[in-house]
């Protein structure tokens, strides 16, 4: 939990909470740690501005019910479920208009209520989705920054095309099995990062480019394209330098996906770079409720493979250690088991 306002999380004793009406218990079997649950631990400005301790964090789980609330009908106890971690009302325009992941009232659970980083969580039963038995509980718990991943390369539309990926964090790497799967002709995967360069390789990437300091992979990328540079770039980072890159290395008429987060206000020159090339920029945020889901279904169903981007597993009493191997950096997806 967050029980103040203060960096740092504490592992406290708590009643079990009851079920509500269209509610479900749902007993976590494993949860892991995303970058926003980063910013909370560190209490960031961007975590002071949001959250309101006591709080229990964590919003990414699967696991199995073990009590259903009055008038849930379609799920019952022992159902094994993945938590989709966006609350929506159901009745604003963007939930009426298949939009639901960007809710007029919208709610994140971990953020605004209490969340999964624990034994137990009270979820609404809408936001429960059915897993199949032979996934292993820590992918189930992924299902939500692997639906980013899948939300990024759907709307990047990759057939048949050259592809970079432009940051390598576990939705970056994701992308990456994913793209290929949707029929990317190649991928050119981008990162600062040594480890998560060689994960990337190990995800299917064509090619890998380091970017940092001395290194231009916009000039590489536009050298092994005969000088044309990517028809789509999927921008992970959230860094100015990522931005700036790949635009760089997309050609014209290409579209940039972007669904990093940058951490202020970024200037793009847009009249040379945007403007007169008809580059397509495309702002995503999460993924969408529940085409995303079953598209996350029907590719591990047939084959996908991500169990390779989770590279640490903790019990919860060690949060501590699992917190700092996530700074550390040299990791892919950390996973919390209760």
């Amino acid at each position: 939990m967050k029980t103040g306002a203060r960096p740092g999380l504490e592992l406290v004793e708590v009643d079990v909470p009851t079920p509500g009406r269209g509610e479900c218990l749902v007993k976590v079997e494993a949860a892991s740690i995303c970058g926003t649950d980063l910013h909370i631990y560190k209490w960031d400005e961007w975590a002071q501005a949001r959250l309101k301790p006591p709080l229990s964090v964590g919003h990414e789980c699967a696991g199995r019910i073990v009590v259903v609330g009055e008038d849930v009908t379609h799920l019952r106890a022992g159902d094994y479920v993945a938590g989709e971690g966006h609350l929506f009302c159901g009745r604003c325009y963007y939930c009426r208009t298949g939009m639901a992941h960007v809710c007029e009232n919208g709610k994140i659970i971990g953020v605004d209520t209490d969340g999964c980083f624990a034994e137990y969580i009270r979820m609404p039963a809408v936001n429960m989705w059915k897993l199949d038995e032979s996934v292993p509980p820590e992918v189930g718990a992924i299902h939500d920054p692997l639906g980013n991943a899948v939300h990024t390369v759907m709307r990047g539309e990759v057939s048949g095309a050259n592809v970079a990926i432009i940051g390598c964090g576990p939705i970056g790497l994701c992308a990456i099995p994913v793209a290929k799967r949707m029929g990317a002709a190649a991928v050119f995967a981008v990162e600062t990062n040594p480890y998560r360069l060689a994960m990337a390789e190990r995800m299917g990437a064509d090619v890998v480019l380091a970017a940092g300091a001395g290194a231009d992979p916009a000039a590489e990328v536009r050298r092994l394209t005969g000088g044309l540079g990517v028809d789509v770039v999927l921008e992970m980072s959230g860094q100015k330098a990522g931005i700036d890159a790949g635009l760089d290395m997309l050609r014209k008429g290409g579209r940039m996906v972007l669904l990093g987060l940058p951490s202020g206000p970024v200037t793009l020159e847009l009249t040379e770079k945007v403007i007169f090339r008809e580059i397509q920029l495309i702002g995503l945020n999460g993924r969408r409720l529940f085409e995303t889901w079953y598209q996350m279904t029907r590719l591990l169903q047939g084959g996908l493979d991500v169990t390779p981007v989770i590279t640490h597993r903790f019990a919860i009493e060690d949060f501590a250690q699992a917190f700092s191997t996530l700074m550390e950096g040299r990791c892919g997806k950390v996973v919390l088991q209760p």
